[in-house]
């Protein structure tokens, strides 16, 4: 039998990751576990790598702190709204960094028994030059990980 006793439900609010949502909440009521909502802020670069040289960009400057004021502000409405239904309480968390990493960072920290997250609709060329998060997060987690593709993607043969 399965224990299920912590799950992670990373989000970055599109409609591929919210369509994961409902299994990662009837998981969650299903096991009696805890939820964990994860919000990975990814700050844009300042400069990039051409030809060996770091050229930099023509790139807004927001400081970090409100980036990470409206991020938990943003996790904060959506946990009320999505997640109230949840009996035990909802870990809500937003971190810096790239999302694979920090998720996977987060799980093993965490003792995370399984991740939900939806995958993002792509085509087979992007997914092998790009990769995605979920692919990643597939690859390198510490423990299962569902993914749910959304119910209007359609699945193209590669």
């Amino acid at each position: 039998m399965l224990n299920l006793k912590k799950i992670l439900y990373p989000t970055d609010f599109s409609e591929y990751s919210i369509a994961a949502l409902p299994y990662a909440v009837g998981l969650t009521q299903q096991n009696d576990a805890e939820l964990y909502c994860l919000h990975v802020v990814e700050m844009p670069h300042e400069e990039y790598l051409t030809g060996g040289y770091m050229v930099p960009l023509d790139v807004p400057h927001v400081p970090e702190d409100k980036v990470l004021r409206t991020a938990r502000a943003r996790l904060e409405r959506f946990a009320e709204e999505n997640l109230s239904e949840i009996d035990k309480k909802v870990t809500s968390r937003v971190l810096v960094g790239t999302p694979f990493v920090e998720i996977i960072h987060y799980a093993r920290d965490q003792s995370i028994d399984l991740i939900v997250l939806g995958t993002h609709g792509r085509s087979a060329l992007a997914s092998m030059l790009l990769g995605s998060v979920a692919e990643k997060v597939i690859r390198k987690a510490p423990c299962p990980v569902l993914t749910v593709r959304h119910p209007q993607h359609k699945f193209e043969m590669p």
